[in-house]
């Protein structure tokens, strides 16, 4: 796939071929659920809890006796359908996190970047980093490619001058080539890739499927 390579004035220099195994792939949208799904899951805190009857505070006398009063019968104030009684089946402290495959991981990946490529959601810059740490530095840049949109950067290496620029932008989101986010990727309007990520990219994932044969 060819595609070109911009500037960070927003100027055509060149064209890039990038790697139709990575880029050029049919979009398989099952797996890209399967991923997002696995993301959202783990990043779930799972600390609701709620008392059941043993766990409320309370006397465990029986409030009147079982006959002749012509009441409904009572074990003790704790019951769930008194007032201040315990919660029936409640949510208690649980692990939402679960793991998927490799594979599948590595296939959700590469059909994201195959919708964004194929979508022109993707665009490819010349490689960049903003030395001042400023926002209106990094701003003035990303103006060129895209206005108040949900964008995603996949960077060439953990460049930490430019992610400190791009803090107080809301829409924005930060990718290393090796570690993507499938639902960053995903639901970002426009995806900026960085030249010599593109070509990282694709040698770290021919590498992994190297390893997986």
């Amino acid at each position: 796939m060819e595609k070109k390579v911009y500037s960070v004035d927003g100027k055509e220099l060149r064209t890039i071929t990038l790697d139709d195994n990575v880029f050029g792939l049919p979009v398989n949208e099952d797996v890209i659920y399967y991923a997002i799904t696995n993301e959202l899951a783990n990043k779930r805190v799972g600390t609701a809890c709620t008392k059941d009857r043993s766990e409320v505070h309370g006397s465990n006398a029986k409030p009147y006796k079982q006959k002749g009063t012509g009441r409904a019968r009572r074990g003790d104030k704790k019951s769930p359908i008194n007032v201040g009684g315990g919660t029936i089946f409640g949510p208690k402290p649980r692990d939402f996190s679960y793991s998927i495959p490799k594979k599948a991981k590595r296939l959700a990946m590469k059909s994201i970047l195959s919708l964004q490529a194929q979508s022109d959601r993707l665009t490819v810059i010349e490689d960049f980093t903003v030395e001042s740490g400023k926002t209106k530095d990094l701003v003035k840049i990303l103006n060129n490619f895209a206005k108040d949109e949900r964008t995603v950067v996949i960077l060439k290496d953990d460049d930490a001058m430019i992610k400190r620029a791009g803090k107080n932008i809301p829409a924005l989101s930060f990718l290393s080539y090796n570690r993507l986010r499938a639902h960053d990727l995903f639901y970002g309007r426009k995806v900026i890739l960085l030249e010599t990520a593109a070509q990282k990219l694709s040698q770290f994932y021919s590498t992994e499927d190297k390893e997986a044969k």
